[in-house]
């Protein structure tokens, strides 16, 4: 069995004078955000034989941040395809992941990402998980599936959502609307 785990960037800054988008940093909200869900997933046990990554300065901040909580080092293979990418890219990138990794994470943006989850996962009246996808995929958030066969076999309607984390399950003040 394949596990993906995607995790979107953790909120950035607006307010910094960057002449290109992906070089956007972090803000304080996202640096905060970034290390409680490394430190969540420390204490789940996560672990990943690979990491595919967008190149964005905000993607790096985010998995440096992440990696404080976590408390292991996390090096990932930068993609070009995964900055700002659909889900159909994003999926292009997953059937090219390695047959020997099991466990994957995969950083980027969205709506790319939210997509993906929505395409590979099905509509299923009865799971709550892929409605609080569906109803927003908020910044450092966390979805993993679960898929049966090898990495070019995924497919629209083929993956099982696992868990689905947002930093303001973990503490209240990464919320909307706070700072």
């Amino acid at each position: 069995m394949k596990t993906l785990t995607l995790l979107r960037h953790a909120k950035s800054g607006w307010d910094d004078k960057v002449v290109r988008d992906v070089d956007r940093p972090l803000n304080g909200k996202g640096k905060r955000a970034a290390a409680i869900v490394g430190r969540h997933w420390r204490g789940l046990g996560l672990s990943f034989d690979h990491v595919v990554a967008s190149p964005a300065a905000r993607v790096a901040e985010t998995i440096e941040e992440l990696v404080r909580g976590y408390g292991d080092t996390l090096t990932p293979v930068i993609d070009r395809r995964i900055y700002l990418a659909s889900a159909v890219t994003l999926l292009d990138v997953i059937h090219e992941l390695p047959e020997s990794a099991e466990n994957v994470l995969m950083v980027g943006h969205n709506p790319g990402l939210e997509d993906l989850v929505l395409m590979l996962v099905p509509d299923d009246s009865t799971d709550t998980l892929r409605d609080t996808v569906e109803e927003k995929f908020p910044t450092a958030s966390t979805a993993e599936m679960t898929f049966q066969g090898k990495w070019s076999d995924v497919a629209q309607n083929r993956a099982m959502l696992t868990r689905f984390i947002r930093p303001r399950d973990l503490d209240p003040a990464l919320g909307p609307d706070q700072d």
